[in-house]
């Protein structure tokens, strides 16, 4: 079984930037997997932001393109996800997602980006 834990959600003004990482237990199982991350904001349905294929290609929502940039690191089992030119409209709860045999999901971890 796979563990998902995230961090580096917080409070940010408009135009500011945060990092959340994702770090899996689980080698075998997170080295098979394409990583994602998805959010959910208030009333509204998860979707997903951006992914990282077991060979490293990406796909990002459009509304994050030029945005965001999502990397893995296989040997630290950590996904990471870089957010700059934060707009009020990031905000929500994101969640890590490894999406193997199985899927498994993190806890998630806030993000408010104030206007």
């Amino acid at each position: 079984q796979v563990q998902l834990v995230e961090t580096g959600g917080g409070l940010v003004q408009a135009g500011g930037s945060l990092r959340l990482s994702c770090a899996a237990s689980g080698t075998i199982l997170f080295r098979q997997s394409t990583m994602n991350w998805y959010r959910q904001a208030p009333g509204k349905q998860r979707e997903l932001v951006a992914g990282v294929t077991r060979g490293g290609a990406t796909t990002y929502a459009d509304s994050v393109k030029g945005r965001f940039s999502i990397s893995r690191d296989n040997a630290k089992n950590t996904v990471s996800l870089q957010m700059n030119s934060l707009k009020p409209e990031d905000t929500g709860v994101y969640y890590c997602n490894a999406d193997g045999v199985l899927k498994y999901w993190g806890q998630g971890t806030q993000v408010t980006v104030s206007s």
